[in-house]
């Protein structure tokens, strides 16, 4: 194991773990995540972001943007945070929108969907499908929309892509998703056998989460476990998992599920790395790798890349 990422698994496992394992409060998550991201996730030089509005049935909603100069006209990342539905926000991800964004030569939204418990399900959707549905309506081509996610968000962005063939509208490029939680029944084996080797989430902890996020929706809904849907004719999807998460069978059955449906799938499963792992890019190699290996997989989808 490289001196990085053994650093890191004990950092996390000594600091990050427990505090997830123990606070509770809400609004402590959400501020204390956005400190930390500050001080830790750095953007590419040059890039900038932009705050707008956009008006939705449920009022307003806040998007960051993320630009920089590689950036070409009409291409967007639309990424869904992590954070189990209850913490996280455009601020705790932008680093890591802008470095997959500088690779892809895309702009960047980041909806500040709305979080559990004060807004459960299916409020995060709503908001996602808000943002992309004001993208396709002021002119940006779906073929030049990849969707995107980590964790939760990486739910999320799926649960998106079921509720758009669901009603027969128009399907982005791809579909990027890191360790994302596809299964609030949490019934894959490695949420039990991952529990100690998994050095950042507390396996209880993602259980309370769920129950704030689902409220009196069932687990098996698939707009919220993804792993129980039907995504026959979507398009071609990038998943990466490490070995040792406790979501790791999230992502492995998922593959399962989408090959038997005939969809275009790359899995990227990685030995003992750490919870969403591209988060911590520019510190640790293996986290520039894989953003660089989307690129190299995403930007052929592109329809814009057929005129370069």
């Amino acid at each position: 194991m490289g001196w990085r990422k053994s650093l890191l698994n004990s950092t996390l496992r000594l600091m990050e773990k427990p505090h997830l394992a123990h606070v509770k409060n809400p609004a402590f998550l959400r501020t204390s995540a956005d400190w930390k991201a500050a001080l830790w996730f750095r953007p590419p030089s040059g890039t900038e972001f932009h705050k707008q509005t956009l008006s939705t049935d449920a009022g307003t909603l806040g998007i960051t943007v993320s630009r920089s100069p590689s950036m070409r006209a009409g291409r967007v990342v639309l990424f869904a945070h992590g954070g189990g539905y209850v913490f996280g926000s455009p601020r705790t991800h932008r680093a890591l929108v802008a470095q997959l964004c500088h690779r892809l030569e895309c702009e960047g939204w980041i909806p500040d969907y709305r979080l559990a418990p004060e807004h459960p399900f299916p409020a995060a959707l709503d908001d996602l499908r808000a943002t992309y549905d004001h993208l396709v309506e002021s002119g940006t081509s779906p073929k030049d929309i990849i969707l995107a996610g980590d964790s939760a968000g990486g739910g999320l962005a799926l649960a998106l892509l079921l509720s758009l063939r669901e009603d027969s509208a128009p399907l982005p490029a791809a579909v990027v998703a890191f360790s994302p939680l596809t299964d609030m029944t949490f019934s894959g084996a490695s949420f039990s056998e991952n529990r100690r080797s998994d050095v950042l989430l507390p396996a209880h902890r993602a259980k309370d989460a769920a129950e704030m996020y689902l409220k009196d929706c069932d687990p098996k809904n698939p707009k919220v476990s993804p792993l129980f849907g039907d995504f026959t004719g979507v398009p071609p999807i990038y998943l990466a998992a490490g070995t040792t998460e406790i979501l790791r069978d999230d992502t492995l059955r998922l593959v399962e599920v989408l090959k038997q449906q005939n969809v275009e799938t790359q899995l990227e499963l990685q030995d003992d790395l750490p919870h969403v792992w591209p988060l911590f890019h520019g510190y640790l190699p293996e986290a520039d790798q894989t953003l660089d290996r989307i690129a190299v997989w995403a930007k052929p989808l592109l329809s814009s890349e057929d005129e370069s």
